[in-house]
């Protein structure tokens, strides 16, 4: 049976770090009539509210944005890498439309957006083993959506990973295309990150309105746990 673990060095690095993991399984992730343009309002109002962490001029001042940046300063990064949440806010403060992907995606990042936290979303049936969340020994193969050629990653990067390579790089910043959610993806685990304890306070109420939302948009029940120093692997 497959895992999330959350491995040593990562609380090395984040002692007050907190990774809520929720899991849905049965999943139809086509649009449903109607659906799209419901999924489209959703994210237009999540945007909206994402407007409350970007009041700051430039957006590497505002709070949620310096925390991140700081966080990466931390392990070896590809060089412009930023996490997921800063390049979602960055767009909402731009006054960019949000247009639908599909449920999974679309659901998960309205969340992000609205409680501003770092989301992502993996297709479970895609993992070759365990699914890891530590530091790259350093080649792990990767590539990402649309990619010909192997981008792997660096040693001492912040990465999930499986057997067979890199998942995400630096934390969310960019996943593999052979695990990301797509229409055809009927059992998904979804990560919510958190590096102090304001962070986690944010990233458990955004855990607990994705869990809402998979149940009115996707009529799916999720299980789900915060991994902690404490307590770091939840069986998928």
């Amino acid at each position: 049976m497959k895992k999330v673990i959350i491995d040593p060095a990562f609380w090395e690095l984040f002692p007050q770090g907190q990774i809520n993991v929720l899991v849905v399984k049965g999943v139809d992730n086509h649009f449903q009539t109607g659906q799209e343009e419901k999924l489209k309002q959703l994210l237009s109002e999540a945007s909206q509210a994402a407007q409350q962490f970007v009041q700051a001029e430039p957006i590497s001042e505002n709070p949620v944005v310096a925390q991140w940046r700081e966080a990466f300063s931390q392990f070896k990064t590809k060089k412009g890498a930023r996490s997921s949440i800063e390049a979602l806010l960055k767009r909402a403060k731009q006054g960019r439309e949000f247009l639908p992907i599909n449920p999974l995606v679309d659901v998960y990042n309205s969340v992000s957006l609205k409680h501003g936290v770092p989301c992502g979303g993996e297709d479970i049936e895609q993992l070759q083993g365990d699914l890891h969340l530590g530091k790259a020994q350093g080649g792990e193969a990767f590539f990402p959506l649309g990619a010909e050629k192997d981008a792997p990653a660096l040693e001492g990067e912040i990465i999930y990973y499986d057997q067979a390579g890199a998942v995400c790089r630096c934390l969310n910043w960019r996943e593999a295309q052979r695990t990301m959610l797509t229409e055809e993806t009927t059992n998904a685990v979804f990560f919510i990150e958190a590096i102090n304890p304001e962070q986690a306070a944010r990233a458990s109420e955004a855990a607990a309105e994705l869990s809402q939302l998979f149940n009115e948009h996707l009529q799916v029940e999720s299980v789900g746990s915060q991994l902690t120093k404490e307590n770091s692997e939840f069986v998928l």
